[in-house]
């Protein structure tokens, strides 16, 4: 009996397993995983080790996909609305070509005055 308790335990370990790999979505992927984890407990309760499986209930099955589930909320992006407007996110934004920015006419550019080179002269002293 114990031997077709452990084959069970272990097929729903590698089923919770193989789904928690083929999620895409992090939300999913927490739910999966969760789901792993009370396969895991189960298995551990089996092979009489209440110790473990509580340990595995508590961290596998509750906490570690909450923290999952936490951070892909907090990853989660928003749409912009018009990504050319000052709240847009910057890599929304539609870049600048050279070729796109106007051509300064030589009449619009002010005539640079030559600068004045300092004279080698002794700094006062105060």
């Amino acid at each position: 009996m114990d031997d077709a308790l452990t084959t069970v335990a272990l097929l729903l370990v590698v089923a919770a397993a193989t789904l928690a790999v083929l999620c895409r979505e992090p939300v999913r992927q927490a739910a999966a995983l969760a789901v792993l984890g009370l396969a895991l407990c189960l298995l551990f309760l089996v092979l009489q080790a209440p110790d473990v499986a509580l340990s595995q209930l508590a961290v596998g099955t509750a906490l570690t996909p909450l923290l999952i589930l936490l951070a892909a909320r907090k990853v989660r992006r928003r749409p912009a609305e018009d990504p050319g407007s000052p709240g847009g996110r910057p890599q929304d934004r539609p870049r600048e070509r050279p070729q796109d920015r106007p051509q300064e006419q030589p009449q619009d550019r002010p005539q640079e005055q030559p600068q004045e080179q300092p004279q080698d002269r002794p700094r006062e002293q105060p």
